[in-house]
């Protein structure tokens, strides 16, 4: 079986309807909302005994977010940071000095690298910016969109060894080794950040980035999170699945983010690292797991992935996954469909 997850601006939608009716002495749930993190909506949810405690509290973790934004920005600099542009434009040349979170996150990258079989890959960024700069070029000029050329895609495809990415934790350097070498962190930055921040937060907060759900615990103590699945083939208002979240994260990787036509086909932004090109088994892939950041990873994985394949990860990680393919057929693990609202 299968189906799939509902976002504010990606998979996975924050409904409002409660499972238990809140009694009249409850908190109020309050919601905060913000556009410029990691290029996506990012909505907060919460209880809180006033709008004013709520909005400090939303203040808190917005500034957080923001900071790790800032640090695995790979087009922008910052006064003052060095982030992971400057990681990518010292390539080749020098060691750079980092904060010790941006460390932390590319020794967890390798690890994803090794689990997921190579399928995420932040070392892939030089074949990620051809896809980048050609999907922009379309959208600014649709009449002549275009894929990227051949020929560079095999060239940054040479230039995408892990194993060049060399971290110096005790000098609290990175240094890539390939001057051709370009990281880029999209398949993992959302969830690893979603999931530092939370780790920090009381009970009760439930955070969506760019579809990133996470709850650090439920609404009220018998009342649940709701939070619907997006069916890919329908509007972002359309769901097929509502589930009851009263912890961790739910994250949906789908080919109606971030995609483009060329000659009426449609080209996504989920990149196959063996063959440069969007992969073509799913249209979406939902993942239900503790940890944001292997949530993130994994909805990747698995979207890259056959189903007998994926489904061995799934068991591996312990983790509940929705796939849906483009005929609509739903593939669902049993922790999955444990989660579903009755």
């Amino acid at each position: 079986m299968l189906r799939r997850i509902l976002t504010a601006a990606a998979a996975v939608l924050l409904l409002s309807g409660c499972a238990v009716p809140a009694a009249q002495s409850r908190d109020r749930v309050y919601e905060a909302t913000f556009l410029t993190l990691f290029d996506t909506v990012t909505t907060i949810k919460g209880t809180a005994e006033s709008q004013e405690a709520f909005e400090e509290t939303a203040g808190q973790i917005r500034d957080k977010l923001e900071y790790y934004h800032q640090l695995f920005d790979i087009y922008h600099d910052y006064p003052g940071m060095n982030n992971l542009k400057t990681v990518n434009d010292q390539a080749g040349i020098a060691p750079v000095a980092v904060d010790e979170a941006l460390i932390a996150l590319l020794l967890d990258c390798k690890d994803y690298y090794d689990l997921t079989g190579g399928m995420v890959n932040v070392a892939m960024g030089g074949v990620l910016q051809l896809w980048h700069e050609a999907r922009n070029d379309a959208l600014g000029d649709p009449a002549n969109a275009r894929l990227p050329d051949g020929d560079k895609l095999e060239t940054a495809a040479r230039h995408m060894d892990i194993r060049r990415v060399e971290i110096d934790e005790e000098a609290g350097t990175v240094y890539l080794s390939d001057p051709e070498m370009r990281l880029d962190v999209g398949a993992v930055a959302k969830g690893w950040s979603v999931q530092r921040v939370a780790q920090t937060l009381p009970e009760g907060i439930l955070l969506s980035v760019g579809g990133n759900i996470c709850a650090t615990g439920p609404k009220y103590p018998d009342t649940p999170w709701v939070v619907g699945v997006r069916d890919p083939a329908g509007t972002a208002q359309d769901y097929l699945h509502t589930l009851y979240v009263s912890g961790g994260s739910v994250v949906t990787s789908g080919d109606y983010q971030r995609a483009y036509t060329v000659d009426g086909r449609l080209y996504h932004h989920i990149i196959d690292p063996e063959t440069r090109m969007p992969s073509q088994y799913w249209r979406s892939v939902s993942v239900i797991c503790d940890d944001s950041a292997l949530a993130d990873v994994l909805s990747t994985a698995l979207f890259l992935l056959p189903l007998e394949q994926g489904q061995a990860l799934a068991e591996k990680c312990g983790v509940g996954v929705l796939w849906v393919n483009a005929a609509g057929e739903e593939f669902m693990t049993d922790l999955f469909q444990e989660r579903i609202k009755g």
